[in-house]
C-alpha cells in the first residue's frame, strides 16, 4: 500500500523507512510504543524549516520587484495549514497515516493539521532519503505550482481587523476564550473578540488560535461589510 504513496508522490524511497515514520502520528507512537519520539514529530519539525526555505528561495527569484512584506504574506499562505492539508488531500495522504485509536475514532484522518504536519514530515523524510533535490522537486512539484500573488487564500483576520480598527485613534480589540467542548483529540473552542469592550464577533475552532481567526472574520463582517 505505501509503495501508492511512493508513486502518488513521484518519489521512491531508498530507506522506506523514513517514509513509515513521516507517517506515524504521536498518538499511534504513544499507544505502540509509548514512546512519542517514535512519531513523525521531528520530522515535521525539520520538514517545517525545509519548507519554508526552499520556498522563500523561490519567490525571491520569481518575484524580484516585490518586497518583502508582499513575499512573507504570499509564503504564509503557501505553506499555511489549509493549504497543506489541500495537498495531502490531492495525494489521498490521510489514508496512509498510522493513527491511534482515539485520533481514527475523533477523524485524525481529515484532520488539516494531522493532514499538514504530515506533508511537512513527508518533505523531511525526503530529504534525509534523497537529499536538497529530492525534497525541492517534491515542494515545486506540489506546493509552488500555485502562487496566489493578487487574491491570497489564506487571510490573517486578526491583523486585518487590527488594521481596520486603528484607522481610528485609541481602539482596543481583545479576545476572550468564552468555552471548549469535546474530548482532548477533538476540542472545540469558542472565542469573543471586543472593540472597546463591545462584543464585535465570535467564533469557534479547533484551537484557540482558529476560533480568534474566525471571531476576528466575523467581526469584519459585521464592522467593515465592504472589506469581507
Amino acid at each position: 500500500m505505501i509503495k501508492d504513496l511512493e508513486t502518488a508522490l513521484g518519489y521512491r524511497f531508498h530507506n522506506i523507512t523514513l517514509l513509515q515514520n513521516a507517517l506515524t502520528h504521536s498518538s499511534y507512537a504513544n499507544e505502540r510504543w509509548r514512546d512519542s519520539l517514535a512519531s513523525n514529530e521531528r520530522l515535521e519539525f525539520l520538514g517545517d524549516s525545509i519548507l519554508g526555505m526552499i520556498t522563500a528561495e523561490h519567490l525571491y527569484r520569481t518575484f524580484p520587484q516585490r518586497p518583502e512584506g508582499e513575499l512573507t504574506k504570499i509564503r504564509a499562505d503557501l505553506v499555511c495549514e489549509g493549504a497543506l492539508a489541500r495537498v495531502a488531500n490531492r495525494l489521498h495522504l490521510g489514508d496512509y497515516l498510522l493513527l491511534g485509536h482515539g485520533e481514527e475514532q475523533g477523524g485524525g484522518r481529515h484532520r488539516d493539521s494531522i493532514l499538514a504536519d504530515a506533508v511537512e514530515s513527508i518533505l523531511a523524510a525526503a530529504y534525509l532519503d534523497g537529499g536538497f533535490s529530492a525534497a525541492s522537486d517534491l515542494i515545486h512539484r506540489f506546493i509552488l505550482t500555485d502562487i496566489p500573488v493578487e487574491h491570497p487564500r489564506n487571510v490573517d483576520y486578526k491583523t486585518k481587523l487590527q488594521e481596520l480598527v486603528q484607522q481610528k485613534k485609541n481602539q482596543v480589540i481583545q479576545y476572550e476564550l468564552t468555552g471548549e467542548s469535546g474530548p482532548d483529540h477533538a476540542k472545540e473552542f469558542r472565542v469573543e473578540v471586543r472593540l472597546n469592550d463591545r462584543v464585535v464577533g465570535a467564533g469557534a475552532g479547533s484551537s484557540k488560535k482558529r476560533a480568534e481567526q474566525e471571531a476576528a472574520r466575523a467581526a469584519i463582517q459585521k464592522l467593515f461589510p465592504e472589506e469581507a
